[in-house]
């Protein structure tokens, strides 16, 4: 009785599991690691089974007293289970995983030198190797946790794709949209008998949403709100054509140049020509507004300043260029006008104190353009930044800083560049090329980087306009079409400036005409 009580009921279960144990080991016939056959009865078996329970460890571990019991559904506890330990276990997936570039990237730091030392043949060997393999380690991992998603099948539409946007996503806030330009025009109308020649200015678009175009001898005003299209006037000679078109900007009235030197002012209101002003004695091919002053260039180099409010107009007349002056631009200021010439020479000319016209002394004369310079355009949010454009043998875009003359960036378009328009929606920069791309360039500034090439005209893009809202852009081409691009949509974020009314100063100019 004594003795039984002296063992312990775990002691009498740690000898049954030694006992067990010593059976199975034998059974399977393993002894210091190496397995052995008996053929003489149940002798070796027996010695293998006690050499392995000599083996079996005599010390049992202790129990601890903090896991002495796990509780039951109950609220029992139940003696001898364990709470499991750990965190979660990854499991490397072996279908997703490339033994062969894991293996390379483990021993990348010691292939290291090996390359550096390398011969020049035999790394162009092996990269032209890793071309052909189309060896891409850079998205490989060294183990790969989970195969990647099946892709959908194409034409696959998501219905639950707003689940998966965050809040911050569907408010826009730092989400930057990417505005779509069509490479389609909105419409294209037909432009017969233009005039095939690089110098001239024959399209431009008011502020009152009129289209003036020139064909030959003859002015079309276009109504871009109704669609409705008149003719405005044809000139009486039989070879005169026209050479240029400039609204004022109020929109109420149309400067026209011909080629007999002569430029005529028309009110469209009225149709009807308001009066006729004389002085030159070369054709006009370029003309610009500024308030009451009229400034026109001939082909002979020479640059008038009309003021149409009195009767004797010419309130200045300079030899502004060796060739014809193809390009005019007076800045929105009123105080710089650019003018271009076929000698490559830009000239900026600074506005007499209290006038609307310049000395007859050029301010800067700038030659770094190798063609002529019929494109210019006055940057609309920045004054004193002035985009030319040069001809075939320049085909650059240059940037001007006119406050001292110094030039900003040049472009090279890979092609005669015919003019140049500014879109002040997104500040980004027209051109119309001819040879021997014959396109429209949209270009991002100031990176100058090319946003989209609208492409169609099958000959060189003479002219470009921007329509009053900004939103429409006009070509006229060597084609004898005009297309119009939907390409600056006003962005929905942005807040509006009121557009104010002009009436005002156009009914002042009209009763100062004489």
């Amino acid at each position: 009785m004594d003795s039984s009580l002296n063992k312990a009921p775990w002691q009498r279960q740690r000898k049954a599991l030694e006992s067990s144990n010593s059976s199975l080991n034998a059974s399977l016939g393993l002894a210091s690691g190496k397995l052995s056959f008996s053929t003489g009865g149940g002798g070796g078996l027996k010695r293998l089974s006690e050499s392995l329970t000599r083996k079996t460890p005599s010390k049992t571990p202790k129990r601890s007293p903090s896991r002495a019991g796990t509780p039951s559904r109950d609220g029992a506890l139940t003696p001898g289970r364990k709470t499991p330990g750990g965190g979660d276990r990854f499991i490397p997936n072996r279908s997703a995983t490339d033994y062969e570039v894991s293996h390379f990237k483990i021993l990348r730091e010691s292939l290291g030198t090996e390359v550096e030392t390398m011969s020049p043949s035999k790394r162009e060997y092996q990269r032209v190797i890793q071309e052909n393999l189309g060896a891409d380690i850079s998205n490989s991992r060294i183990l790969a946790y989970k195969s990647k998603p099946p892709s959908a099948p194409e034409g696959h539409s998501n219905n639950l794709k707003i689940l998966y946007s965050s809040s911050k996503s569907q408010a826009g806030v730092g989400v930057k949209v990417t505005r779509h330009i069509p490479q389609v025009p909105e419409r294209i109308l037909d432009a017969p008998d233009i005039v095939n020649d690089y110098y001239l200015n024959l399209v431009d678009w008011s502020s009152n949403n009129h289209l003036a175009v020139a064909l030959g001898a003859h002015i079309y005003l276009w109504n871009a709100g109704t669609g409705q299209i008149n003719q405005l006037c044809q000139l009486e000679g039989r070879d005169d054509y026209v050479c240029s078109v400039r609204w004022v900007d109020e929109g109420g009235y149309l400067a026209v140049g011909t080629s007999t030197g002569e430029v005529e002012l028309w009110d469209v209101e009225q149709m009807k020509r308001s009066r006729v002003m004389r002085g030159l004695d070369s054709r006009v091919a370029s003309l610009a507004w500024n308030s009451w002053v009229v400034s026109s260039g001939a082909r002979s180099g020479d640059i008038q300043h009309s003021d149409v409010r009195v009767a004797q107009h010419c309130v200045g007349r300079v030899q502004g260029h060796s060739q014809e002056v193809c390009g005019l631009a007076w800045s929105p200021d009123g105080r710089t006008l650019a003018s271009g010439g076929n000698d490559n020479i830009l000239n900026l000319w600074t506005a007499a104190a209290g006038d609307c016209h310049p000395g007859g002394t050029p301010t800067y004369s700038m030659s770094s353009h190798m063609a002529a310079v019929k494109a210019l355009a006055w940057c609309p949010w920045q004054s004193n930044t002035l985009a030319s454009g040069g001809g075939t043998a320049d085909r650059t875009i240059k940037i001007w800083n006119t406050s001292n003359s110094q030039l900003i960036s040049s472009t090279d378009t890979k092609s005669q560049v015919c003019s140049l328009v500014w879109a002040k929606e997104y500040r980004e920069l027209v051109s119309s090329h001819g040879y021997a791309n014959n396109e429209v360039v949209i270009w991002r500034y100031p990176s100058m980087v090319k946003v989209a090439e609208l492409l169609g005209h099958t000959e060189r893009v003479l002219h470009t306009a921007l329509s009053p809202d900004g939103s429409t852009l006009v070509s006229a081409g060597a084609d004898e079409t005009l297309r119009l691009w939907k390409c600056f949509t006003p962005d929905p974020t942005k807040k509006k400036e009121a557009v104010k009314s002009k009436s005002g100063a156009v009914s002042s100019l009209r009763m100062g005409i004489r």
